[in-house]
């Protein structure tokens, strides 16, 4: 049916509802008859005031809403244009009175004929919108066999309504919901859309048996991961299929599709608290710049991409070593922001030549530099390759952004920076002095920003363990007691940006990493999310710590100390002193010798700028 025929459809409707209703307001007034004079009043202003109604009713918006789903807005609007409609008709009817005394008697509309007028009027046409919601809903219900499968929903709040709402609108096809469970003792033995509260997450595995129960839905996003972990455990027990409602980072990244409900995946039990980033400021440092992002392709600069392209900046130049990659993340900004101007570079950041030109070329205004070579043990085989990538690659890419006049730059950098005992670790160390004593002599912000370890990057425990898993195992750790810190790609990359709106120049900014994790805790975690048990269908295998690792990382050297910053989530590390010489010395070295540096002057060269590199071993580390 098109939108005019409905329309007038609902008018014709709404016309004879209005007079119905301007007819029953006199009759129940007057309980012995409607006078005579009355009947005259209304004659002469019915049609005047049915046209009035029409017309609010219109600007009101009554006509262009879907009622089969109206909810407490739609009522609101049919108040509100009621209460406006009803005083327009006394208005009518007392100037139609005025206008006509000298022909006939002057009579008032009656205080109480004109509320019942509007209680009736509410009552009718909010009746004949909801009543076809009703019908819709009885119908739907009636005739949409669905599935026989029977679901329980944890938490009976705004999210497990959506759940439940959900699997209708599936035409529950996916299972029915036969009740909720919820901690809060106020709402037990209460119904919610018709479902009951069934029990607190203690009564899960009555309900599961007592009622067949086929599949659990975890409706908290924002629950602790203490807390999703913990239901977790008791539904596995319970041989349920379990699946979770999306939490923050899902909407922010863009993950949640039409289908809001998904597997439970194994950053749900981190329960990262959501991150607040300041748009205004964000948009005021990247919108209408150039943005150059080196190693585009990578995971946290491909999120980094996703993030600023929504931004709108000028351009947005993709730099990066593997072509796939990059041609991969700029096919998917082409769909998801088609606004953004996309410039793509294949280039070796240790091409200083190449390196200039395309700055150059381009001259950005913001450059966010993620291309690094970051795994620990590659490192450490190949210890001259981390120098020249990690640290000669940053110097390219800092000088030349000086000279164009950039107008921030920002490193990303890691937590193995600190007290580093890897190859890698100090590299990135001698990273973040380079961009520091750059920032003591340019007007560029250079700034750095040191995290963890991030869920699902490339070179994380997590594809590692899925593929273990998928093989029928064993999983492999290091070591019982390892721990790490970890964040979500689109937490990590969110708070990076924000950072970089922050900087005053020369800050290494900290992210906030929450409770550190057991890398075997992680693993058995991911384990059971996949449908087997620990230790009895996957076996855990601990292998030794690798050469350059440590048992626990570091956010802080115990000189640096840390200033907070008007973000809860980011901090600031007070700048050391830094030795401006001997960093020269050691690039100029690494530019003579490159590739025949040997392993001995690599770490000789390390020492030189960070005297306690391999000069002592920590407990848990494994040096060569």
């Amino acid at each position: 049916m098109s939108f005019r025929k409905r329309t007038m459809i609902l008018m014709l409707i709404d016309a004879m509802l209005i007079n119905l209703a301007a007819f029953g307001s006199f009759y129940l007034r007057f309980e012995e008859g409607i006078p005579l004079d009355y009947y005259q009043m209304y004659y002469h202003t019915a049609i005047g005031a049915t046209v009035l109604y029409l017309a609010i009713f219109y600007v009101f918006g009554l006509y262009n809403r879907l009622w089969q789903y109206a909810s407490t807005g739609e009522l609101l609007s049919i108040v509100y244009a009621v209460t406006v409609g009803t005083g327009g008709t006394v208005a009518v009817v007392y100037f139609y009175g005025l206008y006509n005394a000298a022909t006939l008697p002057y009579i008032r509309m009656p205080h109480s004929a004109a509320m019942l007028l509007w209680l009736l009027m509410v009552f009718l046409i909010g009746g004949s919108r909801f009543i076809w919601r009703i019908l819709q809903e009885s119908t739907f219900d009636r005739h949409i066999p669905g599935s026989q499968k029977q679901v329980l929903i944890v938490g009976a709040g705004d999210a497990g309504v959506l759940a439940a709402r959900e699997l209708k609108n599936r035409n529950y096809r996916d299972g029915r919901p036969i009740g909720f469970i919820d901690d809060n003792h106020s709402k037990q033995k209460l119904q919610l859309l018709g479902i009951p509260v069934m029990g607190t997450r203690k009564d899960i595995a009555r309900v599961v048996k007592g009622h067949s129960v086929d599949e659990v839905i975890i409706a908290m996003p924002s629950a602790s991961g203490e807390s999703v972990r913990e239901i977790v455990e008791i539904c596995e027990k319970s041989a349920v299929e379990l699946k979770i409602m999306p939490g923050v980072y899902d909407i922010i990244s863009g993950d949640m599709n039409v289908n809001p409900i998904r597997q439970v995946q194994v950053e749900d039990l981190l329960g990262r608290d959501p991150v607040s980033v300041d748009l205004e400021e964000v948009g005021g440092y990247v919108s209408g710049e150039t943005v150059f992002i080196t190693g585009a392709g990578g995971s946290i600069g491909s999120e980094i991409c996703r993030q600023i392209a929504r931004f709108n900046p000028e351009k947005l130049v993709l730099i990066g070593h593997g072509e796939n990659s990059i041609f991969d993340i700029e096919q998917e900004l082409r769909v998801e922001h088609p606004g953004v101007d996309y410039i793509t570079e294949i280039i070796d950041i240790k091409d200083r030549l190449k390196v200039s030109i395309i700055f150059n070329r381009y001259k950005p205004g913001v450059v966010f530099h993620a291309a690094a070579h970051k795994h620990v043990p590659l490192m450490e085989r190949n210890p001259e390759e981390a120098m020249k990538n990690n640290v000669i690659g940053t110097q390219n890419l800092a000088e030349e952004a000086d000279k164009v006049n950039v107008k921030t730059f920002v490193s990303i950098s890691t937590d193995k920076a600190v007290n580093p005992t890897s190859v890698m670790g100090a590299t990135k160390r001698t990273a973040e002095m380079i961009i520091q004593s750059l920032d003591l002599r340019s007007n560029t912000k250079f700034v750095a920003v040191r995290f963890g370890n991030v869920l699902g990057s490339r070179g994380s425990v997590i594809p590692t363990f899925k593929r273990q898993i998928a093989q029928g195992g064993p999983v492999t750790v290091t070591h019982p007691d390892m721990v790490r810190y970890f964040m979500t790609i689109p937490e990590a990359a969110q708070l990076v940006i924000q950072a970089g709106a922050m900087a005053r120049g020369g800050e290494i900014f900290i992210l906030d990493m929450g409770k550190p994790v057991k890398i075997v805790d992680l693993a058995k975690d991911l384990i059971r999310l996949s449908g087997f048990e620990p230790d009895v269908d996957i076996k855990i295998q601990f292998t030794g710590i690798r050469p350059g690792e440590k048992l626990f990382e570091e956010l802080l050297t115990a000189e640096e100390g840390v200033t907070s910053t008007k973000h809860s989530r980011i901090f600031v590390a007070k700048p050391n002193v830094i030795n401006i010489k001997l960093l020269e010395e050691l690039t100029h070295k690494v530019r003579e010798r490159g590739s025949y540096l040997t392993r001995e002057e690599v770490i000789e060269l390390l020492q030189t700028v960070i005297p306690t590199f391999r000069k002592k071993v920590a407990k848990g580390v494994v040096n060569q």
